[in-house]
This record gives structure tokens, C-alpha cells and sequence, in this order.
């Protein structure tokens, strides 16, 4: 705290001699200026020698080795006769063994961390999963050279974090970083990175939040990333982003560079999309993601012109699991969720991380759009998300996704002018809509017997089955009612 209050002094020191160096008289004579402007300088100096100072003791320097295997087999099976006679000729089994055969070796690695939290004599370190997920030894070192065995709590390979601990007697001199609030950073903020590059232990960096809520397609879906153009390297993962006050805003995770050093473009992981983790991670050695049992679709300005959500933004909920929450909640294929518990929506990878956020067994408000038109929202019960082989895509209902017949569509495809509907892509395996036999390319123009025209109508359609269904499908110039399939 009393660290705290003295980086917060420092600003404050800075921030009067800035002000009373602009407000002086034109006129001055050389030195002078000099003067004040070095002292200005100076205080910028003092401010981040004191985060240097708060910071360090926390920062830690993660030494990993991970055991891997390798496949051999026998270098002198290929040769046959003469070298059979030297060496044996195995038995046809034990020859199919031998390419089975496995080798360990140790890789040694290292990245750096954070301590983050502190119970009696045990310490966690959070850093990230690449770092430290796969070690079958981990070694902790503090910036005054002491160095302990770590174990490695829990881990997620989704957001890329662990939380690893040592055990150490309670001391003062192995402080627990203060961990900031993520969602008020800004690009133009000043910002530190902590670590150790390249082996280099205990380095500071300094530069700039270069944008925030970055969360292009190329990254994890489960989280966003601070972006800032601070130097980090190799080694530098883990390690905690800091803002001008001495809190951790982020863990600095990857860097997009060309060459594999640093080139200004450097991600963190949001600290305030970690903080309940760290309690998930001690308790359960995992962190568990709310589901509800929606499959979400960013859409083009084609997609929501038929959906008439043409000026809003939010996630398209393209197919629904049957049976899951959302299913069960009154979420239909087709809505346009537009916010979550009062919270507006973006995009689809900010619905994913808040649904993923919530605790299960709690309900969840969603705020959707259906035919053009706000419905009240929709209360869903999170669920805890099932592992990826639990999830069963054969219940997902239609089983497709419905596109418009845009004239880029009708052009590609040879479709006639007077034939209304929608086209069919991505068709599941053994879902309802393969069942029924509908293909990628089928079009459809009519559900249980009411003809469509539209996207907006078809999913108007398909939000009133309750208890069977069946398709028109134009193919190939015929029109084929499909069999009924029945829920």
C-alpha cells in the first residue's frame, strides 16, 4: 500500500512540474529550460524506477523441463543378411514392437510469472499454460536469487494460463502483485512489461497499450488481448503488462512477428479475464466454462439485411443443441442475440467469453432479436461446459445453416430468378437435417408445408415447430417433400 501511495506520488510530482514547466514565461534563458525540462525527465525516471521497485519482487522467472518421448526402431532390420547373423533376427513380434519403441529425452524451457496470490506458506505464480502446462519439473526463482520447487496447480489450454505454487515462509520480501482493472485501459495508456526475455531474468520494458479487445479470427475465441507495443521476447510469456500505477492489467502471452523477436506487437491476456479463474484453478485445477448450448455465426451485411438486424450488432444463433439450456430457454435458430444480462453484445467471441464467464447453475438473461422484432428476454441456466468429446453434434437442430439467395448466389449455382428460399450449407452428420436426407446446395421452399421466400421467413418457420417437421427442397429443377422427422 505504502508503495502504492508512493507511485501515486511520483505522478503527482510529475504531473506539477509538467504543468508549472508550460506555465513559465516565454521568455528564459537556456539553462533554465534545460533545467526544468530535465526535471521533468527526472520524474518521469522516479516513476517507473518505483513500478520497477514495487513490481520486481513480485515477477518470477518459471524454469521448466518437460519428459518427451520419441519413436525408434531398429537401424539394422532394413539391412537383412549379413547383419541378422551379428545382431538376431527378432521374431516378426517383437520386430512390430521395436518400431513401437520409445525413447525419452528432457526439454528444458523457461518463461516468467506473477505471484498473484498467497495463502500461509504457499505462493501461486500465474503464467501461461505454453509455459508451464506440460512440465514434469517446474523451478521458481525470485529476483533475489532464491529459488523453489514449483507445482503445477491446475491449468487451461483454452485461455492459455496456469497456476503454478511454491512454498515458502511468509515474508515480506515475496510480495503478491496488486492486479488492476483491465477493462479500463485505453490505447495511448503508458504501460511496463515484466520478465524474463531470452533468459535475461528480471527485464522491464516500457511502451504504450497499442489497442485493446483484440480478437481477430487468427486468435482464441475464449479471450481477447491487450495489444502494446512494449518490447516482449521469448520468455517474456507470463509475465505480468502493468499499468502506470503498479497493477497488473495483464499476462503477456504471444507476440505476430516475422523474425521471432520483437517487432512492437506484443498481446496480453486481460487480467479481469483471469481474476475468477485463479480461484477456479486453486479449487477445482481447472477453470470451468459456462455453456448453454448455442452454435454462433458472425454474419455478413447480406445475412442481416434478411434478418432485418441490418444497423445493430450482436451474435447470430445459427443452430441450437437440442435438449440444452438455450434449447430449453426458448432460444431458437435464427434469434440475433443482442445482449446478455443487460450487458450489449459485439460479436460472437464476446458472447462465447461472457457465457464462458458465468458460473453454472446460475441464469442468464438474453437479450434477442427474432423476425425483426425485440422479444422480452429469454432466462437460460448455465450449465457447466462438457468436454469437447461430450459434445454430441447430432444434436444440433436444423442440422444446417440456411443462407440467402443473394445474386452472387443465384450466379454461382445457375439459380433461376422465380425459385424462392434459402440455399443449404454445412450440413451435421446424423442430425435432423441429414436424417431427412437435405444436402449442401439443396434449396429450401417450404417448411412443414408453408412456402418461403426468404432467410427472415424460414427461420420464422422454423421458430413455430414444436413437435415434427418436414422439408420442400428444390433439386436439381424438381421440388421434394422430405420425410417427416419427429422430436
Amino acid at each position: 500500500m505504502n508503495k502504492s501511495i508512493k507511485i501515486l506520488g511520483s505522478i503527482a510530482i510529475l504531473f506539477l512540474v509538467t504543468t508549472s514547466l508550460f506555465a513559465q514565461p516565454s521568455k528564459k534563458s537556456s539553462s533554465s529550460e534545460s533545467a526544468q525540462a530535465l526535471s521533468v525527465v527526472e520524474s518521469f525516471q522516479t516513476v517507473f524506477r518505483d513500478i520497477s521497485d514495487m513490481l520486481l519482487p513480485s515477477v518470477v522467472e518459471v524454469d521448466v523441463t518437460e519428459t518427451k518421448t520419441i519413436k525408434y526402431t531398429n537401424p539394422f532390420e532394413s539391412f537383412g543378411f549379413p547383419f541378422g547373423d551379428f545382431f538376431g533376427y527378432p521374431e516378426k513380434e517383437d520386430s512390430e514392437k521395436s518400431q513401437k519403441n520409445q525413447r525419452e529425452y528432457e526439454q528444458k524451457g523457461l518463461g516468467s510469472g506473477v505471484i498473484v496470490r498467497q495463502a500461509n506458506n504457499t505462493y501461486y505464480v500465474l503464467t501461461n499454460n505454453h509455459v508451464a502446462g506440460s512440465a514434469t519439473k517446474i523451478t521458481i526463482k525470485l529476483n533475489d536469487g532464491r529459488e523453489y520447487e514449483g507445482k503445477l496447480v491446475g491449468t487451461d489450454e483454452r485461455i492459455d494460463i496456469a497456476l503454478v505454487s511454491f512454498e515458502a515462509k511468509k515474508d515480506k520480501s515475496i510480495p503478491v502483485a496488486s492486479l488492476g482493472d483491465s477493462d479500463k485501459v485505453k490505447p495511448g495508456d503508458i504501460c511496463m512489461a515484466f520478465g524474463a526475455p531470452l533468459g535475461f531474468s528480471q527485464s522491464v520494458t516500457q511502451g504504450i497499450i497499442s489497442a485493446v479487445n483484440r480478437s481477430e479470427s487468427s486468435m482464441s475465441s475464449i479471450s481477447d488481448y491487450i495489444q502494446t507495443d512494449a518490447a516482449i521476447n521469448q520468455g517474456n510469456s507470463g509475465g505480468p503488462l502493468v499499468n502506470i500505477y503498479g497493477e497488473v492489467i495483464g499476462i503477456n502471452t504471444w507476440i505476430a512477428s516475422s523474425s521471432g523477436g520483437s517487432v512492437g506487437l506484443g498481446f496480453a491476456i486481460p487480467i479481469n479475464n483471469i481474476k475468477k479463474s485463479i480461484d477456479s484453478l486453486i479449487k477445482n485445477h481447472k477453470i470451468i466454462y459456462g455453456w448453454v448450448g448455442v452454435s454462433l455465426l458472425d454474419i455478413n451485411n447480406d445475412y442481416k439485411t434478411e434478418l432485418k438486424v441490418d444497423n445493430l450488432e450482436g451474435a447470430f444463433a445459427a443452430e441450437v443443441f437440442t435438449n440444452s439450456p438455450a434449447y430449453k430457454g426458448g432460444i431458437k435458430p435464427g434469434d440475433f442475440i443482442i445482449s446478455i444480462n443487460g450487458k450489449m453484445i459485439s460479436n460472437v467471441n464476446q458472447l462465447i467469453r461472457e457465457v464462458a464467464a458465468l458460473e453454472a447453475g446460475t441464469t442468464a438473461k438474453f437479450g434477442v432479436i427474432r423476425g425483426g422484432i425485440r422479444i422480452p428476454d429469454l432466462s437460460v441456466e448455465v450449465v457447466e461446459r462438457p468436454k469437447e468429446s461430450e459434445i454430441q453434434n447430432n444434436k444440433m437442430w436444423p442440422g444446417f445453416i440456411a443462407y440467402p439467395l443473394t445474386d452472387d448466389i443465384r450466379k454461382q449455382y445457375d439459380i433461376a430468378k422465380n425459385v424462392k428460399g434459402v440455399i443449404v450449407t454445412s450440413v451435421e452428420a446424423k442430425t435432423p437435417a441429414a436424417s431427412l436426407g437435405i444436402g449442401n446446395g439443396d434449396i429450401i421452399t417450404a417448411v412443414n408445408g408453408v412456402k418461403i421466400t426468404s432467410l427472415s421467413e424460414f427461420y420464422s418457420e422454423l421458430a413455430k415447430v414444436t413437435k415434427d417437421i418436414n422439408f420442400d427442397r428444390y433439386v436439381d429443377g424438381n421440388t421434394i417433400r422430405t420425410g417427416t422427422y419427429i422430436f
